[in-house]
């Protein structure tokens, strides 16, 4: 039996999923697997029992995720679940931005009472004329798997579409129309744009990677959309580009209190994966992978240890967590032969400073036994798998 730890709400869709081999818990002590969705994990000890979280949404921000490659912990996320959800909500940012919508709107509702309503609409209307899309140039930063449905869909809108990821991978290059252009750094894309969507991962390297500098090398009157994490925009920077008209409007899925109410700046109260929808998928998708590393040892869509699979498990095995470092799989594969031990399939792959060895056994294994003989440095955890 496998406990699973539920930290927020997890769409039913997705637990449902489970079968009787699990039991759901509030509970962290004892769990053997973990769903969440946003739940800051970052300061949390983890017990020796855990082995998986898996976390319902693309960013892992919130869970700290080199720790747990350190102690054994597979992280996994759910890349392209809420892909659509947060595709629309751009493209509806897009439009706000371009026709100033949310002005205008509130400028209606102060049109209540009055008895010549329609007479003060003709009058008012012409302070709010926008621009349309078609035929302007949206650049794409980032191209997983929300900004390569955003950059084509925002192409089947009629937009010239520039994409910039200097890190595409080729799913995302098969999944981008052929007719967009891909460049390689912000250098040649910004200053062709009127428009910036960004969707890359929070991390060091991108953190402010809109500031002063990145803003210089944009058109006066761009327009920049931001629904993939807050820390990817100086804010200070932004305003004062707002201030001075170089930047027309900032959309963001990240109100704060720098941004709230300030002028050129539209503030969505993050909904791009809101959907009833994205949170099935990413519920489903989550619960699936977390299901087959425990169950088969199979690793799919980790961020801290590399995608490893040999189907599911008939018979017994083994499942190595280590350090990648040198001589590492001949001290697995030795250990195991020491032990009298046929080995009928193996798998080994690495991600980084780590690895995983999958090796499927002929016969029954003494997990005592492999675990004494494994006590090797570089090992992190050893699990025996039988069916």
């Amino acid at each position: 039996m496998y406990n699973i730890a539920t930290l927020n709400k997890i769409s039913p869709v997705g637990l449902d999923r489970l079968t009787d081999q699990y039991a759901l818990t509030e509970d962290m002590a004892g769990s053997h697997g973990v769903l969440v969705r946003s739940q800051d994990m970052l300061s949390m000890e983890f017990a020796k029992d855990l082995i998986a979280i898996a976390r319902a949404g693309a960013g892992v921000n919130n869970i700290p995720v080199d720790r747990c490659a350190e102690e054994g912990i597979v992280v996994f996320n759910t890349p392209g679940a809420n892909a659509n959800a947060v595709k629309e909500l751009v493209l509806a940012g897009l439009f706000l931005g371009s026709r100033n919508i949310p002005d205008a709107i509130t400028w209606s509702y102060g049109l209540v009472g009055n008895e010549d309503a329609a007479k003060a609409v003709e009058k008012g209307k012409s302070q709010f004329a926008g621009r349309e899309i078609q035929g302007k140039t949206l650049g794409v930063i980032g191209l997983g798997a929300i900004g390569v449905s955003v950059a084509n869909a925002a192409e089947k809108l009629g937009m010239k579409v520039i994409g910039n990821d200097p890190y595409m991978t080729l799913r995302a290059a098969h999944n981008l129309s052929n007719t967009i252009p891909v460049v390689r750094t912000l250098e040649e894309l910004l200053p062709n744009c009127d428009y910036i969507s960004i969707h890359v991962p929070a991390m060091e390297k991108t953190k402010g990677m809109i500031n002063a500098d990145t803003i210089a090398l944009m058109k006066t009157g761009i327009i920049v959309l931001n629904f993939s994490r807050d820390k990817l925009v100086n804010d200070e920077d932004m305003l004062a580009a707002l201030a001075t008209g170089k930047v027309q409007k900032y959309i963001t899925d990240f109100p704060n209190n720098k941004l709230v109410g300030k002028e050129g700046v539209i503030c969505i109260p993050h909904l791009g994966a809101s959907t009833e929808e994205a949170e099935d998928n990413c519920a489903v998708m989550a619960t699936n992978q977390l299901m087959d590393y425990l169950e088969n040892g199979n690793i799919t869509n980790s961020v801290n240890y590399p995608a490893c699979s040999l189907g599911p498990v008939t018979g017994t095995r083994i499942c190595v967590l280590n350090k990648n470092i040198p001589a590492m799989l001949s001290a697995i594969t030795s250990a195991v032969s020491d032990l009298n031990l046929n080995i009928n399939n193996l798998l080994n792959k690495s991600l980084g400073d780590y690895a995983c060895t999958l090796l499927d056994i002929d016969g029954t294994v003494n997990e005592a036994d492999v675990t004494a003989k494994l006590n090797v440095p570089g090992i992190i955890k050893i699990r025996i798998i039988a069916k």
